[in-house]
């Protein structure tokens, strides 16, 4: 049964493409009761009991009594079968753990690559309305970057690419170093990878932007064809998959010590 649901954590990966296509076989549910208990300095997942592991073997725990919480609710409002695409927090988890917390300065890496060729830095030239929506939506948070981190990033209308001054990727950087917990450097990189944008996750953190005004500017250009052109219905389940992780990697950046997130603006 464990070897059945370690193989249905791959589905949808959040760290990867959001899948859900493919139906697979699904595992039936092994326990009754969940809960959470304080083991380690951390709070751990029980389900009838016993600590759950990731599917790495490693245990799963948090730092926090509110995400285990979070994540516990999960594994209860499961049905007769384990669906993990229903469980967003708990693949996040499993990424944290399994995943982020073995390579720290790659993941690091990743995300800053994704502030040298930021989605709020390449604009329309045309129509005007779009170009103002753009401007709308990404200026106020290309400003706040450039206050509260020293960032002063280049935005083009061109489609080739704009090296952006060492400087800024020098600051964006320093900010990723500080970031310890393999929980919340797992929440950003997830919200990066669906907006792309590493500045937009940036502003999420720090409570500059709510989870759903940053989502809006990432889609800007989308929304602007959809307000021409329509909706197609595959494309939009395929948003609503990544809303529901952008959610969660929301929720899981709140749920792990938010007071390092505080805007330095506000301080």
């Amino acid at each position: 049964m464990r070897d059945e649901l370690d193989k249905a954590w791959t589905i949808g990966d959040p760290l990867g493409s959001v899948q859900r296509d493919a139906r697979p076989r699904l595992p039936k549910r092994f326990y009754r009761e969940v809960g959470v208990e304080a083991r380690d300095g951390g709070f751990a997942l029980l389900l009838d009991g016993r600590g759950a592991r990731t599917p790495g073997k490693r245990a799963l725990a948090f730092p926090t009594r509110a995400l285990a919480e979070a994540v516990a609710r999960e594994w209860a409002e499961q049905g007769e079968f384990i669906d993990p695409r229903e469980m967003p927090l708990t693949r996040l988890a499993n990424s944290a753990i399994d995943g982020v917390a073995q390579t720290m300065a790659e993941t690091r890496a990743d995300f800053a690559a994704y502030s040298a060729s930021d989605l709020l830095c390449y604009r329309a030239a045309a129509p005007e309305r779009l170009v103002a929506f753009q401007a709308e939506a990404h200026d106020p948070v290309l400003r706040w970057v450039r206050q509260a981190f020293g960032a002063d990033f280049i935005v083009t209308t061109s489609v080739i690419h704009v090296r952006q001054p060492d400087a800024a990727l020098a600051a964006v950087r320093a900010v990723l170093e500080s970031i310890v917990d393999p929980f919340q450097l797992a929440a950003l990189h997830v919200l990066t990878t669906l907006t792309g944008s590493a500045l937009l996750a940036l502003a999420v953190a720090h409570g500059r932007l709510a989870v759903d005004d940053a989502w809006r500017a990432a889609h800007v250009d989308e929304d602007f064809q959809i307000s021409q052109w329509g909706e197609d219905d595959e494309a939009m389940i395929r948003r609503a998959a990544r809303w529901r992780e952008m959610q969660a990697a929301a929720q899981m950046l709140e749920g792990v010590t938010p007071s390092r997130y505080e805007d330095p603006i506000s301080r």
